[in-house]
């Protein structure tokens, strides 16, 4: 009997499966989760939305898809032999390579056997008096379990505006969160970019060089960075492999879990051209250094801010031959680092290309999409292929997509609809044995993830252990906190800008701190501080 056919029978005659944990989302956090719970002994079943492993390196298949952490640093730490036995082959890997490097983390650790993928959660329902949670996906199975664990991805609730008519184009769209897996031929077509976020700017300068005609809509300039991107060397490979435990510690210890971390200067104690040297040598490293290698007050001082944001508005304009062009792609309305910084490679000289142009939205606003192309104020455009590159409803977006219902039946979509609330970010009151394994700390993914899946697990081991069927934050420890996470928020430049950080992206949705700002260390101590003292802060039953 075929695994399709089996659920299709489980569905239809109402038989329910149990386990003791359902892992909801089978990428970076959740192929560790259910490795972590098969650990303990649990019975586990994984339940994936898509076809295949990966989560986000799964679904993102769109020209450009890449790392912007250190592939050093971005793969998992928790196995030697795992760290031995895979060659990154570039400092930032892409997406090909790291779809295939997951898919060999599932492969080695026998991991498919507890994973059931195209099955798509439509409600997770708590049974009070029996501490048990009942699954039940779009197919109509059921499946019953103690503990729900939801790695469901800080960014794969895929958002697309509710531009009027999008459903009458009459050619091609795609949202880049669910690019097809075949070959899609841009060649010589009249191509449509709605956004300017990672995304774009790492898809841009690629398609650019294939297309007939490329427009990018823009909502809002970003500053963005130099990737700088290599390949591995063998000499490189070897060290890697041979300071594995040093990367491992250095990332530990590091602000946001990378391998650079800020000055601890601030930046205007030094004289103008001392602080324009560091800037210099700040922009022609890899990566993030430049967001979160650069003075310690970049993300708390306006005026040091300021500084930096005009270097880098001077780097955009000196790449655009078009002046006109270049004081459109220079963000005026936000600080720098208020929003995610995007690496890029040669996407500023796509706009010097006869085939490329960009319309700014907030001077021309869409109005709406037409069976042939897009409808602005000023005119309407022709295309035979749109991609909307709009981002996600970040972090809650992909939690209230699914009808979560804890006591009393209360709706975690309700519950969020003026903000996350969480305690720890890994759980919310009135939500019993219902984890987040999602890394909303400003972290490098994979570091902070490893640690917030084994706390997770760490957790569980506990509850089982002392006999208690069920575990549940307060609503006090929830209360303070949010409290915190607001004030450590507000601390930082985060708020200053409509990014995914504080959900103004969206329309709509409210404004809230989504990461939390802390050090990653700090997060860290804080977890394991609860865990030592009994899980203060939770009601065990």
């Amino acid at each position: 009997m075929t695994d399709s056919f089996q659920k299709a029978s489980d569905a239809q005659s109402g038989r329910v499966e149990n386990f003791d944990a359902i892992v909801i989302g089978v990428g970076v956090s959740g192929l560790y989760q259910l490795y972590r719970l098969r650990e303990l002994g649990l019975s586990v079943r994984c339940l994936e939305d898509g076809g295949g492993v990966g989560g986000t390196w799964y679904w993102n298949r769109y020209p450009g898809c890449r790392f912007d952490s250190e592939s050093e640093s971005y793969g998992y730490s928790f196995s030697k032999e795992l760290l031995q036995e895979w060659d990154w082959k570039e400092h930032y890997s892409g997406q090909p390579e790291n779809e295939r490097y997951l898919n060999y983390v599932a492969d080695k650790f026998d991991l498919r056997r507890d994973i059931q993928f195209n099955s798509r959660v439509t409600s997770a329902v708590f049974d009070v008096r029996a501490n048990r949670w009942e699954v039940r996906l779009e197919s109509g199975q059921r499946m019953r379990a103690q503990f729900v664990v939801a790695a469901v991805g800080i960014l794969s609730a895929r958002n697309i505006p509710p531009f009027e008519g999008v459903d009458s184009f009459k050619g091609e769209s795609f949202h880049t969160s669910r690019w097809p897996k075949e070959k899609v031929d841009l060649t010589g077509k009249r191509v449509a970019v709605i956004g300017t976020g990672a995304t774009a700017v790492q898809m841009i300068p690629i398609i650019a060089k294939e297309v007939g005609h490329l427009t990018v809509f823009q909502r809002t300039a970003n500053y963005t960075a130099p990737l700088r991107n290599s390949l591995v060397s063998d000499e490189t490979q070897r060290r890697f492999k041979a300071t594995y435990p040093e990367i491992h510690k250095r990332c530990k210890e590091t602000t946001g879990g990378f391998l650079h971390d800020f000055d601890r200067r601030a930046a205007l104690d030094l004289p103008r051209e001392e602080r324009r040297a560091v800037y210099e040598q700040l922009w022609s490293l890899p990566g993030f250094s430049k967001w979160l290698g650069n003075f310690r007050d970049i993300m708390t001082d306006r005026v040091a801010n300021e500084d930096f944001a005009e270097f880098v508005r001077e780097k955009i304009r000196a790449r655009v031959k078009d002046p006109a062009v270049a004081e459109k792609l220079v963000p005026k309305d936000h600080p720098f680092g208020s929003k995610r910084v995007p690496l890029e490679t040669e996407y500023y000289e796509a706009y010097n290309r006869d085939n490329v142009q960009l319309v700014d939205i907030k001077e021309t606003p869409i109005e709406r999409i037409t069976p042939k192309g897009i409808k602005t104020s000023d005119r309407e455009y022709e295309f035979d292929v749109i991609i909307y590159a709009t981002g996600f409803d970040a972090i809650t977006g992909s939690m209230t997509r699914i009808d979560f219902r804890g006591e009393g039946g209360q709706s975690l979509k309700d519950k969020w609809a003026n903000g996350m609330r969480t305690y720890l970010q890994l759980v919310t009151a009135g939500f019993p044995n219902l984890f987040i394994a999602t890394n909303t700390a400003f972290c490098n993914y994979t570091v902070c993830a490893e640690t917030i899946v084994e706390w997770i697990a760490d957790c569980i081991r506990y509850v089982r252990e002392n006999g208690y069927s069920r575990i549940v934050a307060t609503p006090q420890a929830e209360d303070e906190w949010v409290a915190h996470t607001n004030e450590v928020g507000s601390r930082t430049l985060l708020s200053s800008a409509n990014g995914w950080f504080v959900g103004g992206n969206i329309e709509g949705k409210a404004r809230a701190f989504l990461l939390y700002a802390n050090p990653a260390p700090a997060y860290r101590a804080k977890c394991a501080e609860v865990a030592a003292k009994g899980y203060e802060g939770f009601v065990l039953q």
